[in-house]
């Protein structure tokens, strides 16, 4: 949609109106957009990447705002959708969305921090194929994995549309290849360390959903 400079924006937030959160609301000619994505000046060809995928394939309308310290991908909305878009059942998917978002982030980190950038570039083009040969919904490219790698999944406004099963076999996988890499399964121990970020009641409720999943024994 656009390319905007921060002279070109005003930059706010907003309380949630269902969580304790604030949100940041960007505004560009009357319209309002949620941030979706942030990636570090370096990081422009994949700020560029996401954008075009959001804007050409998706048919999402979203603007890239470019700073000097950094590039951030915003998505438009409607300001009263913050409170009548979600359901109940789509709020709890949403939840364990953003937590195996958080989980994924933070094996990739680790994966980069212990083995390496060649080793972490590996697991996201294993990754991306997993996805797409486990047929979850809207993974089905290195953009969109990219995309998920670089969000803040708690303020995100794109998530992709996914069921708890959806969710369930993500964390399979996810688990499968972080033990290919390491070896071991440690990564996925302490979730709830990994979850911090997360408001405590959502975390709660996460912890309690994996108590009595299957995947129980591979994430605690």
């Amino acid at each position: 949609m656009f390319i905007l400079k921060r002279q070109d924006v005003e930059i706010s937030t907003i309380q949630h109106p269902k969580r304790d959160q604030q949100l940041p609301i960007l505004y560009y000619q009357g319209q309002s957009f949620r941030l979706i994505s942030v990636f570090k000046a370096s990081q422009e060809e994949e700020a560029k990447a996401v954008w075009r995928e959001l804007t050409d394939n998706r048919g999402k309308a979203c603007v890239l705002l470019e700073e000097p310290e950094r590039y951030s991908v915003w998505g438009k909305i409607r300001l009263d959708q913050l409170s009548s878009s979600d359901t109940d059942g789509g709020q709890r998917t949403e939840i364990l969305l953003q937590a195996a978002i958080l989980l994924l982030q933070n094996t990739y980190m680790d994966i980069e921090e212990y083995l390496g950038t060649r080793q972490a570039n590996l697991f996201e083009e294993a990754l991306t194929q997993t996805c797409s040969q486990r047929q979850l919904p809207q993974t089905n490219s290195s953009a969109v994995i990219k995309h998920l790698l670089n969000l803040d999944p708690l303020q995100a406004l794109q998530l992709p549309h996914w069921q708890e099963n959806h969710v369930l076999v993500f964390l399979e996988e996810l688990h499968r290849l972080g033990k290919e890499y390491f070896g071991n399964s440690n990564f996925a121990r302490s979730v709830a360390d990994k979850l911090q970020d997360m408001p405590e009641g959502d975390r709660s409720f996460v912890m309690m959903w994996l108590k009595q999943s299957s995947v129980s024994k591979m994430w605690h």
